[in-house]
């Protein structure tokens, strides 16, 4: 059962992209959960007026009572900086996104919010603008001063968490460290048992190389990093297999009988992850001191103020953060 008294805290994402308008469908649909969505009030009546979608604002104001009517959001205003059109990027609304997100951030740290959901920012207008920028995942973990968060992706069928996330490609050899690689599986390892309620979970450790470095040959970071971390935590009663070829790993014979993967690299892990359920995937940040998750998909700026963006992911993200809730 999820607790009567749940309340997520819903980032509406770039302006220009998607974000608004999956958050004005959501508003049109009949629920019992109680979220709050952070945006300018009125850039949402603009892009409802343009979809041809109800919306009524209700203010949030803290201690109020949260409404469930449908065609109705109750909406943390943050005011944008400049006027926006859907598609167009504009660098100026920059500041908007960041204030958005650390506001609500900052409000699941107090406990204000049980847990935060985000729809998609366009990192590149961030960095444009003049911000260093590089996900989600990392302004969280700097916000909250955090050394270590993980980054996981999840449907129902599959859970795929990486060891780095938004790196050059050859950056990722430096990068993966005995430490590192300790850290991410332990942090991996405590969320699937306390937020996802896995007693000793089957995880499944990928290779860097291809053939996980066919014993040296095509590259020794098994040898020397992978597989001894491997064998130092199962020594302390983890359950970790590997470390196996990537090829081979996202197959049957190891998914059937495991609760997650853990690969190397971003584009390692998540592009089976996105083949197998695109649309009904949900990105969640492990580490940070409150649950996170978000959509699996970018802006989508082609799409925004159309009406054909799909709101899948952001009902899945919705529906993880309220279970992992419960179970905390």
């Amino acid at each position: 059962m999820i607790r009567s008294n749940i309340v997520l805290a819903i980032t509406s994402g770039e302006p220009a992209g998607i974000g608004p308008d999956l958050c004005i469908q959501l508003a049109q649909l009949s629920r019992s959960s109680s979220y709050v969505v952070f945006a300018d009030s009125a850039l949402l009546q603009q892009r409802a007026k343009q979809l041809g979608l109800e919306l009524q604002i209700q203010n949030y104001q803290q201690q109020q009572a949260i409404t469930h009517k449908e065609g109705q959001l109750c909406v943390f205003h943050t005011p944008i900086k400049a006027p926006c059109s859907a598609g167009k990027l504009n660098p100026a609304n920059a500041q908007y996104v960041l204030t958005m997100l650390e506001t609500a951030a900052n409000g699941c740290r107090l406990g204000e919010f049980s847990a935060l959901v985000t729809a998609p920012v366009q990192k590149s207008v961030i960095n444009d603008a003049g911000f260093a920028f590089s996900g989600h995942t990392e302004f969280f973990a700097a916000l909250c001063g955090v050394e270590k968060v993980v980054m996981m992706l999840a449907h129902p069928r599959l859970r795929v968490a990486l060891v780095t996330t938004h790196l050059p490609l050859r950056m990722v050899p430096e990068a993966i460290t005995k430490a590192e690689l300790t850290r991410t599986i332990e942090i991996l390892h405590h969320s699937l048992e306390e937020q996802f309620g896995i007693q000793k979970p089957r995880i499944l450790v990928a290779g860097l190389n291809p053939h996980a470095g066919e014993d040296g040959h095509l590259g020794d970071e098994e040898i020397n990093i992978i597989r001894p971390v491997i064998e130092n935590l199962n020594a302390k009663g983890m359950n970790l297999l590997g470390p196996l070829p990537a090829d081979t790993l996202f197959t049957e014979q190891y998914l059937d009988s495991a609760d997650a993967a853990l690969a190397m690299y971003h584009d390692q892990g998540l592009p089976v992850l996105k083949h197998s359920g695109f649309g009904e995937a949900v990105n969640i940040t492990l580490g940070l001191p409150f649950i996170r998750t978000s959509v699996d998909h970018g802006t989508a700026l082609d799409l925004a103020g159309t009406g054909k963006a799909s709101n899948s992911s952001l009902e899945a993200a919705i529906v993880y953060a309220e279970k992992m809730v419960s179970r905390a």
